[in-house]
């Protein structure tokens, strides 16, 4: 036997015993391009060899074995529960005896149209669009999420084709009020807020809370801004302002993919659905609810089950959509580098989030970010801002300097939205467009030349 015929037969029989031993929750980490936080966990392929036989497998596997065989047992988990009760059997029919690579090979193709992707949503589980997303180049992720159109509405629309909005974040390292509204004012004078003006507030405290939240809706009801308003408190505190009469807009809360890891933020699915009745009952707008997600959150609280942290986030998206939000965000470099390492693994992170989350019928923000101890700089964020503006990322983030004085980390700024509508032809939300050449801040989707009277206009905000 020659040496190409042994080495292709050694090959061959690896591959066949590598079939026979890998579980599926194993399969899906082995085949996850590389990243820290599976590597910290114990559960990633150990060489580029291994990646890729994974990869052939996973790309083999049947789209129904994901129905029969959960990463996290039902018995054990209400997200997996979530899931499962929910998928829809009857648009499941079509696909069900593709593989994962059939059905990558689909959402490729000329057939795979925006309309019958919607349709869909409710066959597709979050471990199937994980897996497929791990079988992705990037030119891939883009191509097919640019195809996914999902539409949100509360006093503007969101995630319009040819659309991109903001969501303008004036956090203060105290809370001061004069502070905030300084941002809100600059945010404002760049075309920024459209999707949402919303602050992390420095401590969970219901009156500041309040404070903040009368702050921002009088700026709102005083300038009739087509926006939204949010502080990013946790559930809880938001639930009581709002029993307390401060006006709430959106209800925040950060998710995962996991029953454990949502414990450990302080929340499960009953008291999330509490929290959007309550919200949906002030009939201020339609989607009531902000969700924020980021790969590594339930590793980063012992509550991953020994499932790779790309998979866990599909799976928050499950969360997400339960209760029809708004909006939806991975801030997808804000963990840390002990769960992706450099800008390489953030930009294939952002494009996998936004990939998957459209696909599932989430309304898919990214927070373009790192932390300043990573290997990342802002030339890798330009990178990832370009690429998710091509595949019709709904909204980013509006931050002062792109540099988060309270929460000490790097995004992005209002320069970077208006770089992104400019080289990609887009436009604020529309009702938010018409408010700003109202106001003379813009004129011809430009910022107009003359910003003084508008800002004149705007001053007492302060």
């Amino acid at each position: 036997m020659h040496g190409a015929a042994r080495r292709q037969q050694k090959i061959s029989v690896r591959h066949v015993e590598y079939h026979r031993t890998v579980d599926l929750k194993a399969l899906l980490a082995k085949a996850t391009p590389a990243r820290s936080g599976d590597q910290l966990a114990g559960i990633a392929a150990e060489s580029a060899e291994e990646r890729v036989r994974a990869q052939m497998q996973l790309a083999d596997t049947a789209l129904a074995r994901f129905l029969e065989e959960p990463v996290i047992p039902y018995d054990h988990d209400e997200v997996t529960r979530l899931i499962l009760d929910r998928h829809d059997r009857a648009a499941f029919a079509p696909i069900s005896g593709m593989s994962t690579g059939e059905l990558r090979d689909w959402l490729l193709s000329e057939e795979a149209t925006p309309e019958r992707i919607v349709a869909l949503r409710g066959a597709l589980t979050p471990e199937m669009v994980a897996a497929v997303s791990k079988l992705m180049r990037l030119q891939d992720l883009v191509s097919v999420a640019r195809k996914c159109e999902v539409v949100t509405r509360f006093r503007g629309t969101l995630g319009l084709k040819g659309r991109l909005a903001t969501r303008l974040q004036p956090n203060h390292p105290t809370d001061d009020p004069k502070g905030i509204a300084a941002s809100i004012l600059d945010g404002l004078l760049h075309a920024s807020g459209d999707a949402v003006i919303g602050i992390n507030p420095v401590t969970d405290n219901v009156a500041v809370v309040e404070t903040l939240l009368r702050l921002v809706d009088d700026v709102r009801a005083r300038f009739q801004i087509p926006t939204q308003s949010c502080v990013l408190a946790h559930v809880t505190t938001q639930m009581e302002a709002l029993r307390r009469g401060a006006p709430v807009d959106l209800i925040f809360q950060s998710i995962a993919g996991t029953e454990a890891a949502n414990r450990s933020f302080g929340i499960d699915l009953k008291l999330l659905g509490e929290a959007h009745q309550a919200a949906r009952e002030l009939d201020r707008g339609e989607n009531v609810m902000y969700f924020e997600t980021g790969q590594g959150s339930a590793l980063s609280a012992a509550a991953h089950h020994g499932v790779d942290q790309q998979t866990l986030e599909a799976r928050a998206y499950a969360v997400a959509r339960e209760f029809s939000p708004l909006l939806v965000n991975t801030v997808v470099g804000f963990i840390g580098p002990e769960y992706l390492m450099d800008g390489k693994q953030i930009l294939r992170a952002g494009l996998e989030d936004h990939f998957c989350g459209k696909l599932l019928g989430c309304p898919m923000g990214v927070d373009i970010c790192y932390t300043n101890h990573a290997e990342a700089d802002q030339d890798d964020m330009d990178t990832l801002l370009t690429l998710l503006g091509v595949a019709g990322v709904n909204y980013i983030m509006g931050v002062p300097g792109a540099d988060d004085v309270m929460l000490h980390y790097q995004s992005t700024s209002f320069h970077d939205a208006l770089y992104l509508r400019e080289v990609l032809g887009l436009r604020p939300a529309p009702e938010f467009e018409q408010w700003l050449e109202r106001m003379g801040v813009m004129r011809g989707n430009r910022l107009t030349p003359e910003l003084e009277p508008a800002a004149r206009r705007l001053l007492d905000i302060c």
